[in-house]
């Protein structure tokens, strides 16, 4: 949606990075928490800043939206802090961003994290969770997954070998089976019934490689109608399909190809152009199968979010060039994949909380830039995976990886982006470099399968808190680089907002609504690391920690929200490295 500027004031992002060179002191190990940004007693002026996020385009994923009333928590009293703030934070209700699309805070499940419906602990928490839709079969399987086969009954013309993309060698072929009904895996009948127990909406991502690696007549056409079959299967359960998974990456099946088994000609190595024209096939069976049954159904397909003419993969360079130049306008979403850190880099916290601005930012930047380059209609943006590619420290399982959660949701918002999808929801320890959200089961320390672990908290309280229209905030102050502010009102009239401190000290923030009156109480969740260092395996909620050392207090549904009157203001001590979840009536 349009962005609608107010006319307090504005000023140029070159005063405002002077006045925050000059006066914070966030980084110079001194503690300003108490002084005022003004040394006078009072807010100063108010300036409103220039809207910082891309314009996207929701769509049809905002077509589940609906109207948000507040539920005021249980909650205690607390004592005002009395100190004067150091950033003051203003969210003006007038001046809407967008509605927010329920599929943004969804996640990934997998071919193997068990049968899952057999999972009391792993429902529950999922449901808790409410991601609202969960892509399957997951990532790179997805290339090698059929969806109606027996175990260890692939179709003919599937190959025992496939072809490594990076080495050119060959490798036995493990492939993956929808009616596979052993524990350690899910089928597709069982996954079915996930969705229909925790209320969601699934992403299914269909096997694209086979129309590459298949090694009958027309691999193309049998693909094809694999894909389409399983729409006809599907019978309008579900909505969003996309077509392969990364198949511009050398690590995916189907990359390079053996062109002595192939009969259609296809080139060894998959380009942009050949996706494009391959696309547009899958998605003709695939809306004639669902037009057999009456269902609508939304195709998206794979571009690379980034500018890749120099890239060191030859197929991302004229990736999307090719694409558009074969399929045109013929997918109703676009597919995006990052993962915010550098890859495999001992990242510090200050590295991976500082990416999630400007990833999201700059990926919506360049999914707008390349459809203008190619005379392409803008369409939604899905983010099928995001998390961090964090190594070494556990970051990826800690109180930090869930702080950068929270921030990235918030920006995946203001950039308007259709879709989100978190990879994911279990995965494997792999000594600490472990993406779920659940703990699979291999996790030391005596900690219970499916546990969760921070990120859950997080995204489980934002979405609590927050309402169905972010509005537009911005911070000002001493200290206010540190503070990242996510704005939203309800139809109810309540104000929803996050707050993340991402500096290591603590502050006093002061909440105003421009031209806005609030209610008589405003209630509040802060959610901190707990033990172990910069990355905390645990969170604390309002001050209350876990039984284990890992994840946070159980009890979290039933928790007690901390509560102050509005009279005197809306002020919140917010710690260091912290994210507070604040509902105002």
């Amino acid at each position: 949606m349009r962005h609608t500027k107010s006319s307090i004031l504005w000023i140029t992002a070159v005063v405002f990075i002077g006045l925050f060179n000059a006066c914070s002191d966030s980084t110079s190990g001194v503690d300003s928490n108490d002084r005022d940004p003004n040394e006078n007693g009072t807010k100063g002026e108010i300036v409103k800043p220039p809207f910082d996020g891309q314009s996207g385009n929701p769509g049809f994923f905002l077509d589940s939206w609906e109207p948000k009333d507040a539920v005021i928590p249980d909650h205690r009293p607390v004592e005002k802090v009395q100190a004067d703030a150091s950033v003051f934070i203003y969210a003006d209700p007038d001046d809407e961003i967008t509605r927010v699309s329920p599929y943004l805070f969804g996640n990934n499940a997998n071919t193997y994290m068990t049968q899952m419906i057999d999972q009391p602990n792993l429902m529950h928490y999922i449901s808790s969770l409410s991601p609202n839709v969960i892509r399957f079969p997951g990532g790179n399987l997805s290339n090698m997954y059929f969806w109606n086969a027996d175990p260890g009954n692939p179709p003919d013309d599937a190959p025992d070998q496939l072809i490594d993309g990076n080495s050119g060698n060959a490798y036995d072929a493990g492939y993956w089976y929808g009616n596979n009904t052993q524990s350690w895996t899910i089928s597709l009948d069982n996954f079915y019934e996930v969705l229909n127990r925790t209320g969601s909406t699934g992403m299914f991502t269909v096997n694209y490689s086979y129309a590459r690696y298949g090694t009958g007549p027309n691999p193309l056409q049998t693909a094809a109608k694999l894909a389409a079959d399983w729409v006809r299967y599907d019978n309008g359960r579900t909505r969003y399909w996309e077509i392969g998974n990364e198949n511009g990456g050398p690590w995916q099946a189907g990359y390079l190809i053996d062109t002595d088994q192939n009969q259609d000609g296809q080139p060894e190595r998959i380009t942009g152009a050949l996706y494009g024209s391959h696309f547009n096939v899958f998605a003709d069976s695939m809306r004639a199968a669902a037009d057999e049954i009456g269902a609508d159904i939304k195709i998206g397909a794979q571009l690379i979010h980034f500018d890749a003419a120099n890239s060191w993969n030859p197929a991302d360079r004229d990736w999307n060039e090719g694409y558009f130049q074969s399929a045109g306008n013929t997918a109703d979403y676009y597919i995006v994949h990052d993962y915010f850190t550098e890859y495999d880099e001992d990242s510090t916290p200050d590295a991976i909380l500082s990416s999630a601005e400007p990833v999201t930012h700059d990926v919506m930047e360049w999914m707008n830039t390349t459809f203008s380059r190619h005379g392409a209609t803008t369409k939604p943006i899905a983010f099928t995976e995001w998390n961090i590619f964090a190594t070494g420290s556990s970051q990826m399982v800690s109180d930090i990886s869930g702080m950068h959660a929270t921030m990235v949701v918030g920006e995946m918002m203001k950039n308007s982006y259709g879709m989100a999808a978190r990879w994911n929801l279990a995965n494997g320890w792999e000594d600490g470099n472990d993406h779920g959200m659940f703990n699979a089961g291999d996790e030391p320390g005596g900690i219970p399968r499916w546990h969760p672990r921070p990120d859950f908290f997080h995204l489980y309280f934002f979405q609590r808190i927050f309402g169905d229209t972010m509005i537009f905030s911005w911070e000002q102050g001493l200290n206010a680089p540190d503070i990242h502010s996510y704005a939203s009102r309800y139809s109810s009239g309540h104000t929803g907002m996050v707050i993340a401190n991402t500096g290591g000290f603590p502050r006093i923030v002061e909440v105003d609504l421009i031209d806005a009156d609030p209610g008589e109480r405003y209630y509040w969740y802060t959610i901190t690391g707990g033990e172990g260092g910069d990355f905390s395996r645990q969170v604390e909620i309002n001050n209350i920690g876990p039984e284990y050392a890992s994840g946070g207090p159980l009890n979290y549904e039933e928790m007690e929200a901390f509560s102050a009157e509005t009279d005197g203001g809306i002020k919140l001590r917010v710690p260091g490295r912290s994210v507070s979840y604040l509902l105002i009536e």
